[in-house]
Protein backbone atom coordinates (compact mmCIF):
# COMPACT_ATOMS: atom_id res chain seq x y z
CA UNK A 1 0.00 0.00 0.00
CA UNK A 2 2.84 2.22 0.73
CA UNK A 3 4.80 1.33 -2.41
CA UNK A 4 1.84 2.50 -4.18
CA UNK A 5 1.18 5.95 -2.76
CA UNK A 6 5.04 6.86 -3.05
CA UNK A 7 4.61 5.61 -6.96
CA UNK A 8 1.59 7.92 -7.40
CA UNK A 9 2.85 10.85 -5.07
CA UNK A 10 6.04 11.19 -6.63
CA UNK A 11 4.50 11.04 -10.30
CA UNK A 12 1.81 13.45 -9.45
CA UNK A 13 3.57 17.34 -9.55
CA UNK A 14 6.23 16.47 -12.48
CA UNK A 15 4.60 16.01 -16.14
CA UNK A 16 3.15 19.59 -15.75
CA UNK A 17 6.17 21.54 -15.27
CA UNK A 18 7.76 20.03 -17.92
CA UNK A 19 4.93 21.36 -20.08
CA UNK A 20 4.36 24.32 -18.40
CA UNK A 21 8.35 24.91 -19.62
CA UNK A 22 7.40 24.42 -22.77
CA UNK A 23 9.99 26.57 -25.24
CA UNK A 24 7.30 28.56 -27.15
CA UNK A 25 7.60 32.07 -25.61
CA UNK A 26 3.43 32.13 -26.10
CA UNK A 27 2.16 28.74 -25.90
CA UNK A 28 -0.89 27.95 -27.61
CA UNK A 29 -2.49 26.27 -24.00
CA UNK A 30 -1.93 27.85 -20.84
CA UNK A 31 -2.65 25.13 -17.62
CA UNK A 32 -4.48 28.21 -15.87
CA UNK A 33 -6.93 28.43 -18.95
CA UNK A 34 -8.21 24.48 -19.13
CA UNK A 35 -11.16 24.56 -18.03
CA UNK A 36 -11.11 23.05 -14.31
CA UNK A 37 -13.71 20.34 -13.65
CA UNK A 38 -12.59 19.57 -9.80
CA UNK A 39 -13.62 20.67 -7.12
CA UNK A 40 -10.96 23.77 -5.58
CA UNK A 41 -10.35 21.53 -2.53
CA UNK A 42 -9.56 18.32 -4.39
CA UNK A 43 -5.79 19.06 -4.39
CA UNK A 44 -5.23 19.09 -8.12
CA UNK A 45 -6.88 20.52 -11.27
CA UNK A 46 -7.94 19.11 -14.80
CA UNK A 47 -4.71 20.78 -16.49
CA UNK A 48 -2.92 18.36 -13.72
CA UNK A 49 -4.84 15.65 -13.32
CA UNK A 50 -4.13 15.07 -17.22
CA UNK A 51 -0.43 15.89 -16.65
CA UNK A 52 0.14 13.40 -13.71
CA UNK A 53 -2.44 10.88 -15.79
CA UNK A 54 0.47 11.06 -18.56
CA UNK A 55 3.43 10.77 -16.50
CA UNK A 56 1.18 7.34 -14.91
CA UNK A 57 1.13 6.04 -18.28
CA UNK A 58 4.26 6.93 -19.35
CA UNK A 59 5.85 5.20 -16.32
CA UNK A 60 3.74 1.59 -17.26
CA UNK A 61 6.32 0.37 -20.22
CA UNK A 62 9.37 0.85 -18.34
CA UNK A 63 8.20 -1.30 -15.18
CA UNK A 64 7.77 -4.10 -18.05
CA UNK A 65 11.57 -5.02 -17.81
CA UNK A 66 13.63 -6.00 -15.55
CA UNK A 67 16.16 -3.24 -13.65
CA UNK A 68 19.20 -4.92 -15.03
CA UNK A 69 17.94 -4.09 -18.48
CA UNK A 70 17.23 -0.64 -18.24
CA UNK A 71 20.19 0.33 -15.94
CA UNK A 72 21.27 2.45 -18.66
CA UNK A 73 18.75 4.86 -17.45
CA UNK A 74 20.20 5.00 -14.43
CA UNK A 75 23.45 5.81 -15.68
CA UNK A 76 21.78 9.00 -17.30
CA UNK A 77 19.99 10.17 -14.41
CA UNK A 78 23.26 9.86 -12.08
CA UNK A 79 24.56 12.22 -14.24
CA UNK A 80 22.38 14.50 -15.26
CA UNK A 81 19.95 14.70 -11.91
CA UNK A 82 22.39 16.16 -9.86
CA UNK A 83 23.80 18.50 -12.38
CA UNK A 84 20.20 19.68 -13.19
CA UNK A 85 19.79 20.24 -8.82
CA UNK A 86 22.78 22.02 -8.57
CA UNK A 87 22.31 24.03 -11.20
CA UNK A 88 18.30 24.83 -9.41
CA UNK A 89 19.92 25.59 -7.07
CA UNK A 90 22.81 28.49 -7.83
CA UNK A 91 19.89 29.94 -9.79
CA UNK A 92 17.69 30.38 -6.96
CA UNK A 93 20.98 31.67 -4.87
CA UNK A 94 21.80 34.15 -7.51
CA UNK A 95 18.79 35.43 -7.90
CA UNK A 96 18.17 36.01 -4.09
CA UNK A 97 21.64 37.88 -3.91
CA UNK A 98 23.84 35.36 -2.82
CA UNK A 99 23.45 33.37 0.35
CA UNK A 100 23.93 36.01 2.64
CA UNK A 101 20.28 36.84 2.47
CA UNK A 102 19.04 33.49 2.73
CA UNK A 103 20.88 32.08 5.68
CA UNK A 104 20.31 35.99 7.59
CA UNK A 105 16.59 36.26 7.46
CA UNK A 106 15.92 36.50 11.35
CA UNK A 107 13.90 33.52 13.00
CA UNK A 108 10.16 33.40 13.22
CA UNK A 109 10.68 31.05 16.08
CA UNK A 110 12.48 30.71 19.66
CA UNK A 111 13.55 28.80 22.66
CA UNK A 112 11.97 25.38 23.20
CA UNK A 113 9.64 25.67 19.58
CA UNK A 114 12.56 26.33 17.82
CA UNK A 115 14.12 23.30 19.27
CA UNK A 116 10.93 20.87 18.56
CA UNK A 117 10.86 21.96 15.03
CA UNK A 118 14.33 20.98 14.14
CA UNK A 119 13.36 17.76 16.26
CA UNK A 120 10.47 17.07 13.47
CA UNK A 121 12.37 18.80 10.53
CA UNK A 122 14.65 15.48 11.38
CA UNK A 123 11.67 12.92 12.17
CA UNK A 124 10.40 13.80 8.50
CA UNK A 125 13.67 13.50 7.03
CA UNK A 126 13.92 9.75 8.25
CA UNK A 127 10.22 9.40 7.67
CA UNK A 128 11.05 9.94 3.85
CA UNK A 129 13.69 7.09 3.60
CA UNK A 130 12.19 5.01 6.29
CA UNK A 131 11.05 3.40 3.22
CA UNK A 132 14.59 2.49 2.20
CA UNK A 133 15.39 0.73 5.57
CA UNK A 134 12.53 -1.88 5.40
CA UNK A 135 13.01 -2.74 1.79
CA UNK A 136 16.20 -2.53 1.38
CA UNK A 137 16.39 -6.12 1.12
CA UNK A 138 14.39 -6.26 -1.93
CA UNK A 139 17.74 -5.27 -3.80
CA UNK A 140 20.68 -5.80 -0.73
CA UNK A 141 19.47 -9.84 -1.62
CA UNK A 142 21.30 -9.72 -5.10
CA UNK A 143 24.71 -8.65 -4.37
CA UNK A 144 27.25 -11.34 -4.15
CA UNK A 145 28.67 -10.62 -0.19
CA UNK A 146 27.34 -8.30 2.49
CA UNK A 147 29.63 -5.73 2.53
CA UNK A 148 29.10 -5.35 -1.03
CA UNK A 149 25.59 -3.41 -0.33
CA UNK A 150 27.26 -2.12 2.82
CA UNK A 151 29.36 0.87 2.22
CA UNK A 152 27.73 2.04 -0.77
CA UNK A 153 24.30 2.49 1.06
CA UNK A 154 25.69 3.90 4.03
CA UNK A 155 27.50 6.73 2.10
CA UNK A 156 24.60 7.44 -0.37
CA UNK A 157 21.55 7.41 1.71
CA UNK A 158 22.69 9.58 4.31
CA UNK A 159 24.80 11.57 2.00
CA UNK A 160 22.28 11.91 -0.95
CA UNK A 161 18.78 12.70 1.16
CA UNK A 162 21.26 14.96 3.37
CA UNK A 163 22.64 17.15 0.04
CA UNK A 164 19.24 17.21 -1.41
CA UNK A 165 17.05 18.18 1.75
CA UNK A 166 20.17 21.57 1.85
CA UNK A 167 18.76 22.23 -1.84
CA UNK A 168 15.31 21.98 -0.97
CA UNK A 169 15.78 24.56 2.16
CA UNK A 170 17.80 26.70 0.64
CA UNK A 171 16.11 27.31 -2.49
CA UNK A 172 13.35 27.58 -0.45
CA UNK A 173 13.97 30.14 1.78
CA UNK A 174 15.70 31.79 -0.92
CA UNK A 175 12.18 32.20 -2.63
CA UNK A 176 11.17 34.33 0.49
CA UNK A 177 13.86 36.90 -0.76
CA UNK A 178 12.88 36.76 -4.46
CA UNK A 179 8.97 37.18 -4.07
CA UNK A 180 8.41 37.80 -0.65
CA UNK A 181 5.80 36.55 1.78
CA UNK A 182 6.28 33.02 2.74
CA UNK A 183 8.53 30.72 1.32
CA UNK A 184 7.41 28.36 -1.80
CA UNK A 185 8.21 24.95 -0.50
CA UNK A 186 7.39 23.06 -3.46
CA UNK A 187 10.64 23.57 -5.88
CA UNK A 188 7.67 22.82 -9.16
CA UNK A 189 5.84 25.86 -7.45
CA UNK A 190 8.72 28.06 -8.12
CA UNK A 191 9.67 26.84 -11.31
CA UNK A 192 6.42 28.01 -12.29
CA UNK A 193 7.15 31.19 -10.81
CA UNK A 194 10.71 31.53 -12.85
CA UNK A 195 8.84 31.06 -15.92
CA UNK A 196 6.50 33.82 -15.28
CA UNK A 197 9.42 36.19 -14.68
CA UNK A 198 11.67 35.47 -17.84
CA UNK A 199 11.72 35.05 -21.56
CA UNK A 200 12.88 32.28 -23.80
CA UNK A 201 16.33 31.67 -21.62
CA UNK A 202 14.75 31.28 -18.69
CA UNK A 203 11.91 28.93 -20.06
CA UNK A 204 14.57 26.31 -21.54
CA UNK A 205 16.36 26.72 -18.34
CA UNK A 206 13.43 25.50 -16.53
CA UNK A 207 12.33 22.93 -18.99
CA UNK A 208 15.57 21.34 -18.12
CA UNK A 209 15.52 21.09 -14.75
CA UNK A 210 11.99 20.15 -15.21
CA UNK A 211 13.21 17.17 -17.21
CA UNK A 212 15.65 16.46 -14.56
CA UNK A 213 12.65 15.94 -11.92
CA UNK A 214 10.21 13.66 -14.55
CA UNK A 215 14.04 11.40 -14.78
CA UNK A 216 14.38 11.29 -11.22
CA UNK A 217 10.83 10.72 -10.48
CA UNK A 218 10.56 8.00 -13.38
CA UNK A 219 13.71 6.36 -11.65
CA UNK A 220 12.46 6.30 -8.34
CA UNK A 221 9.22 4.60 -9.37
CA UNK A 222 11.12 1.93 -11.13
CA UNK A 223 13.68 1.36 -8.39
CA UNK A 224 12.00 2.05 -5.39
CA UNK A 225 8.29 1.93 -5.42
CA UNK A 226 7.28 -1.05 -8.51
CA UNK A 227 10.53 -3.36 -7.55
CA UNK A 228 9.88 -3.26 -4.25
CA UNK A 229 6.09 -3.49 -4.38
CA UNK A 230 6.35 -6.43 -6.65
CA UNK A 231 8.84 -8.04 -4.93
CA UNK A 232 6.49 -8.27 -1.58
CA UNK A 233 3.75 -8.86 -3.86
CA UNK A 234 5.52 -11.80 -5.14
CA UNK A 235 5.98 -13.46 -1.80
CA UNK A 236 2.23 -13.10 -1.03
CA UNK A 237 1.29 -15.20 -3.86
CA UNK A 238 4.42 -16.46 -5.86
CA UNK A 239 1.80 -18.75 -8.07
CA UNK A 240 0.31 -15.89 -9.52
CA UNK A 241 2.10 -13.30 -9.18
CA UNK A 242 5.85 -11.93 -10.29
CA UNK A 243 7.65 -8.78 -9.95
CA UNK A 244 6.39 -7.92 -13.37
CA UNK A 245 2.64 -8.25 -12.32
CA UNK A 246 3.19 -6.99 -8.83
CA UNK A 247 4.61 -3.73 -10.09
CA UNK A 248 1.28 -2.84 -12.24
CA UNK A 249 -1.09 -3.76 -9.39
CA UNK A 250 1.06 -1.25 -7.69
CA UNK A 251 0.75 1.09 -10.03
CA UNK A 252 -3.32 0.68 -10.85
CA UNK A 253 -3.90 1.20 -6.78
CA UNK A 254 -1.64 3.65 -6.84
CA UNK A 255 -3.78 5.45 -9.11
CA UNK A 256 -7.13 4.81 -7.44
CA UNK A 257 -5.62 5.67 -4.17
CA UNK A 258 -5.83 9.68 -5.37
CA UNK A 259 -2.20 10.99 -4.31
CA UNK A 260 -3.12 14.29 -5.33
CA UNK A 261 -5.26 14.79 -2.15
CA UNK A 262 -1.69 14.38 0.08
CA UNK A 263 -0.01 17.83 -2.18
CA UNK A 264 -3.37 20.09 -0.62
CA UNK A 265 -0.51 21.95 1.98
CA UNK A 266 3.07 20.75 3.27
CA UNK A 267 1.44 20.66 6.31
CA UNK A 268 -0.78 17.34 5.43
CA UNK A 269 2.15 15.81 3.40
CA UNK A 270 4.77 16.18 6.31
CA UNK A 271 1.62 14.93 8.70
CA UNK A 272 1.39 11.74 6.27
CA UNK A 273 5.15 11.14 6.23
CA UNK A 274 5.24 11.32 10.03
CA UNK A 275 1.84 8.99 10.02
CA UNK A 276 3.58 6.06 7.91
CA UNK A 277 6.61 6.42 9.25
CA UNK A 278 5.01 5.39 12.59
CA UNK A 279 4.28 1.83 10.94
CA UNK A 280 7.40 1.37 9.31
CA UNK A 281 9.34 2.12 12.29
CA UNK A 282 8.15 -0.78 13.91
CA UNK A 283 8.38 -3.27 11.19
CA UNK A 284 12.40 -1.72 11.21
CA UNK A 285 12.35 -2.47 15.10
CA UNK A 286 10.93 -6.43 14.94
CA UNK A 287 13.55 -6.95 11.51
CA UNK A 288 17.17 -5.14 13.05
CA UNK A 289 16.04 -6.99 16.81
CA UNK A 290 15.14 -10.25 15.18
CA UNK A 291 18.74 -10.75 12.61
CA UNK A 292 21.05 -8.90 14.69
CA UNK A 293 19.88 -8.99 18.63
CA UNK A 294 17.95 -12.74 18.64
CA UNK A 295 19.46 -14.77 15.98
CA UNK A 296 22.44 -13.27 15.77
CA UNK A 297 22.95 -13.14 11.93
CA UNK A 298 22.25 -17.16 11.90
CA UNK A 299 19.65 -18.26 9.11
CA UNK A 300 18.60 -21.47 8.12
CA UNK A 301 18.65 -20.40 4.59
CA UNK A 302 17.21 -23.76 3.22
CA UNK A 303 14.19 -23.66 5.79
CA UNK A 304 13.41 -19.86 4.57
CA UNK A 305 11.62 -21.86 1.63
CA UNK A 306 10.20 -24.48 3.56
CA UNK A 307 6.36 -24.81 4.64
CA UNK A 308 6.38 -27.76 6.81
CA UNK A 309 5.16 -27.41 10.20
CA UNK A 310 7.97 -28.70 11.56
CA UNK A 311 10.16 -26.22 9.93
CA UNK A 312 11.88 -23.69 12.56
CA UNK A 313 9.91 -20.42 10.78
CA UNK A 314 6.55 -21.96 10.55
CA UNK A 315 6.00 -20.97 14.09
CA UNK A 316 2.16 -20.94 15.79
CA UNK A 317 -0.07 -21.76 12.43
CA UNK A 318 2.11 -19.89 10.47
CA UNK A 319 2.02 -16.65 12.56
CA UNK A 320 4.91 -15.56 14.55
CA UNK A 321 2.90 -13.60 16.86
CA UNK A 322 5.86 -12.46 18.99
CA UNK A 323 6.38 -10.07 16.16
CA UNK A 324 2.96 -9.11 15.61
CA UNK A 325 2.68 -8.34 19.48
CA UNK A 326 5.41 -6.33 19.32
CA UNK A 327 4.95 -4.63 15.97
CA UNK A 328 1.48 -3.23 17.30
CA UNK A 329 3.18 -1.87 20.34
CA UNK A 330 5.59 -0.13 18.39
CA UNK A 331 2.04 1.80 17.10
CA UNK A 332 0.52 2.21 19.71
CA UNK A 333 3.22 4.39 21.50
CA UNK A 334 2.18 6.82 19.19
CA UNK A 335 -1.29 6.49 18.60
CA UNK A 336 -2.44 9.32 20.88
CA UNK A 337 0.29 11.40 19.47
CA UNK A 338 -0.77 10.83 15.87
CA UNK A 339 -4.54 12.24 16.60
CA UNK A 340 -3.24 15.23 18.32
CA UNK A 341 -1.34 15.73 14.78
CA UNK A 342 -4.40 15.77 13.14
CA UNK A 343 -5.95 18.07 15.23
CA UNK A 344 -7.01 16.03 18.64
CA UNK A 345 -6.61 17.50 21.81
CA UNK A 346 -4.01 15.05 23.43
CA UNK A 347 -1.84 15.77 26.41
CA UNK A 348 1.64 17.19 26.08
CA UNK A 349 3.57 14.22 26.40
CA UNK A 350 2.36 12.26 23.98
CA UNK A 351 2.64 15.05 21.57
CA UNK A 352 6.16 15.27 22.07
CA UNK A 353 6.59 11.34 22.09
CA UNK A 354 4.98 11.69 19.00
CA UNK A 355 7.48 14.38 17.77
CA UNK A 356 9.99 11.40 18.20
CA UNK A 357 7.57 8.72 16.52
CA UNK A 358 10.34 7.31 14.42
CA UNK A 359 12.74 6.07 17.14
CA UNK A 360 9.97 5.76 19.49
CA UNK A 361 8.54 3.36 17.62
CA UNK A 362 11.40 1.62 16.34
CA UNK A 363 12.96 1.69 20.31
CA UNK A 364 9.43 -0.11 21.70
CA UNK A 365 8.95 -2.88 18.81
CA UNK A 366 12.69 -4.07 19.17
CA UNK A 367 12.78 -4.09 22.93
CA UNK A 368 9.53 -5.67 22.83
CA UNK A 369 10.89 -8.64 20.71
CA UNK A 370 13.60 -9.04 22.40
CA UNK A 371 12.08 -9.26 25.41
CA UNK A 372 9.44 -11.75 23.99
CA UNK A 373 11.58 -14.25 22.42
CA UNK A 374 13.25 -14.19 25.55
CA UNK A 375 10.60 -15.59 27.62
CA UNK A 376 9.55 -17.71 24.60
CA UNK A 377 12.60 -18.67 22.64
CA UNK A 378 12.38 -19.36 19.26
CA UNK A 379 14.25 -21.90 17.11
CA UNK A 380 16.95 -21.73 14.90
CA UNK A 381 18.82 -18.83 17.06
CA UNK A 382 22.81 -19.00 18.34
CA UNK A 383 24.79 -18.31 20.66
CA UNK A 384 27.43 -15.66 18.80
CA UNK A 385 27.53 -14.27 15.89
CA UNK A 386 26.86 -16.87 12.82
CA UNK A 387 26.40 -14.65 9.63
CA UNK A 388 27.10 -16.41 6.53
CA UNK A 389 30.10 -13.65 4.48
CA UNK A 390 32.59 -12.86 2.51
CA UNK A 391 34.97 -15.81 3.89
CA UNK A 392 32.29 -18.67 3.99
CA UNK A 393 32.21 -20.75 1.13
CA UNK A 394 30.31 -23.66 2.27
CA UNK A 395 26.43 -22.58 3.12
CA UNK A 396 26.07 -25.65 4.96
CA UNK A 397 27.50 -23.40 8.03
CA UNK A 398 23.85 -22.26 7.82
CA UNK A 399 22.51 -25.42 8.74
CA UNK A 400 22.01 -27.29 12.12
CA UNK A 401 22.83 -31.09 12.29
CA UNK A 402 19.12 -31.34 12.67
CA UNK A 403 17.37 -28.96 9.99
CA UNK A 404 16.69 -30.35 6.82
CA UNK A 405 20.34 -32.36 6.79
CA UNK A 406 19.08 -35.56 4.74
CA UNK A 407 17.26 -33.03 2.07
CA UNK A 408 20.61 -30.89 2.00
CA UNK A 409 22.70 -34.18 1.40
CA UNK A 410 20.45 -35.66 -1.04
CA UNK A 411 20.58 -32.00 -3.08
CA UNK A 412 24.27 -31.85 -3.15
CA UNK A 413 24.36 -35.31 -4.22
CA UNK A 414 21.75 -34.52 -7.15
CA UNK A 415 24.16 -31.56 -7.67
CA UNK A 416 27.39 -33.14 -8.05
CA UNK A 417 26.06 -35.94 -10.34
CA UNK A 418 24.26 -33.11 -12.71
CA UNK A 419 27.99 -31.45 -13.21
CA UNK A 420 29.91 -34.60 -13.50
CA UNK A 421 27.41 -35.49 -16.48
CA UNK A 422 28.04 -32.06 -17.95
CA UNK A 423 31.81 -32.71 -17.89
CA UNK A 424 30.90 -36.60 -19.15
Amino acid sequence: MIRSIWLSWVSDPTCHSVRQADLDPNPPQDRYKIPNTFPLDSGTTTADFVSFFLFWAGSLPAIWFPVHKIRHLFTVKSYFVPCAGIAFLIWAVVRAGGVGPIVRQPSRIHGSELAWEFVKGIMSSIANFATLIVNDPDFSRFAGKPRDALWSQLLTIPIGFAVTSFIGIIVSSSSSIIYGGDPIWDPLHLLEKFIDDGGSAQRFGVFMIAAAFALAQLGTNIAANSVSAGTDLTALMPRFINIRRGGYICAAVGLAMCPWTLLTSSNKFTTYLSAYSVFLSSIAGVMISDYYFVRLGYLEVKELYDARESGPYYFHYGVHWRAYVSYIAGILINVVGFAGAIGRDVPIGATYIYNLNFFCGFIVSSGMYWGLCKLWPVPAMSDRWMEVGDDVDDIRVAYDNQSGSQEFDDDQRAYKTAQDDKVV
